[in-house]
């Protein structure tokens, strides 16, 4: 007979979920350390940034074991509201929100900023997994769920996709493997997939039409910069209701550009300055590693990226750690996912299951994400690393899903012959 690996008391959960969070949680203290020394540079104190972090990450472990203790059976109760506080906080973002790196994503709340799209995130899972539980049949889930799923995310993920677009791709990818997992219809999905690829297609061809890549016009036509300049000034007003309605197209449109004319660069003409910085130095950080890298500490590169502790972190620990350590950290987003597929599996009920599967699929193709950016696989994206990345609002939430996670391995029903006292030992503990 198959049994979970748990621990009892207060740090009950499944043992292999735990191993992979403190192991998580250990290498972002180290590498934070390590990569935060732009703003140590700021402030003059070395410790603050860790210390900092470390906080947060305290923080978000008291909120994983208080969230871990929640009978998974409750977090239904909470999705009716939860829509509505995302749906509200997405919009009052987008009207008198923060504006941090050309983006306004933030909202500050008695001086605390966070961001409301890392809520929304969770709450659009935990929707879609009570619809496609509640709409389960012997063949697989009603034609209906996928109309009521659609109606949801059509109120969250468009407020989403106008400030932070890979965070919308990353979204509605998770949502498309939750659907395919809990048995949509093949043709339902199939035909949404092709309208996601026409929607794609017309979301770049409106980037490439209304965005401008100003770093390029700077450095080769400057004479037709100053042309366009004089344009903008007769169309004003035009110009200025289209930069309200794609004010990010320019980012966008430069980051495209960027990927596509990607190739064999000479050192002697690495952008080290400019935009293309941060790339630039991410990938001297990755080519000077080697199979054990220089040590925990000891990046160079870490002192010319701005966000080495954050969206390029993953540069960081291969320049520290080698080949064996980024392998070590893929394998641990790797390990909770089919970890989390095990627990799925043994679950009797379908909503749990969905669930962990879709806070799973989140974290771990964020990671990829992360990861696919610091190696130059995909265009920059600004997704922070899971866990690992200095943050805010997504260390905490994240530290939440882990510990719904441990609650449905904990206290979920399990198919029979896998658990065969489910609720006395919820009672015991």
């Amino acid at each position: 007979m198959l049994k979970d690996k748990t621990t009892e008391g207060k740090f009950k959960g499944d043992a292999v979920i735990w191993s992979v969070f403190f192991f998580l949680c250990l290498i972002s203290i180290i590498e934070v350390f390590s990569a935060s020394s732009h703003l140590s540079f700021k402030t003059g104190d070395y410790l603050a940034p860790v210390l900092y972090h470390c906080l947060l990450l305290a923080v978000g472990v008291v909120v994983m074991i208080c969230t871990m203790n929640i009978p998974c059976r409750y977090f239904k109760l909470v999705t009716p509201f939860a829509l509505l506080i995302s749906f509200l906080m997405l919009v009052i973002v987008l009207c008198v929100g923060e504006t941090t790196n050309g983006s306004q994503r933030w909202i500050d709340f008695l001086g605390i900023q966070f961001q409301p799209s890392e809520i929304a995130k969770g709450t659009l899972i935990l929707a879609t997994a009570q619809i496609l539980s509640a709409m389960q049949t012997p063949e697989g889930a009603d034609k209906r769920a996928f109309k009521y799923i659609m109606t949801v995310c059509l109120f969250i993920i468009p407020l989403i996709m106008i400030e932070n677009l890979s965070t919308a791709v990353l979204l509605c990818t998770v949502i498309f493997l939750m659907m395919f997992i809990g048995k949509v219809p093949k043709i339902q999905l199939g035909r949404l997939l092709g309208v996601v690829a026409l929607t794609l297609a017309f979301i770049v061809t409106a980037v490439m039409v209304f965005g401008e890549d100003k770093e390029a016009g700077t450095a080769d036509m400057k004479g037709k910069h100053v042309m366009v300049q004089q344009q903008a000034e007769e169309k004003e007003e035009d110009e200025t209701l289209l930069e309200k309605i794609f004010h990010r197209c320019d980012t966008w449109k430069s980051r495209i550009d960027k990927f596509l004319s990607s190739g064999y660069v000479p050192p002697e003409k690495l952008d080290l300055n400019g935009k293309d910085a941060q790339t630039s130095h991410a990938n001297i950080a990755i080519a000077s590693s080697n199979l054990i890298g220089k040590g925990p500490g000891n990046s160079v590169e870490r002192d010319f990226l701005s966000q080495a502790f954050s969206d390029f972190i993953y540069a960081i620990i291969v320049e520290e750690m080698g080949i064996f350590g980024a392998f070590f950290v893929c394998m641990l987003y790797i390990i909770l996912l089919f970890r989390t597929a095990t627990i799925a599996s043994r679950c009797a009920n379908t909503f749990p299951a969905l669930l962990i599967m879709g806070f799973a699929l989140l974290l771990v193709i964020q990671a990829m994400f992360n990861m696919a950016v610091a190696v130059g696989l995909v265009p920059v994206t600004g997704q922070p690393l899971p866990l690992i990345s200095k943050g805010g609002t997504s260390t905490i939430i994240n530290c939440a899903y882990i510990g719904v996670i441990l609650s449905v391995s904990y206290s979920a029903k399990k198919k029979d012959g896998l658990d065969e006292e489910p609720q006395q030992r919820t009672a015991a503990a």
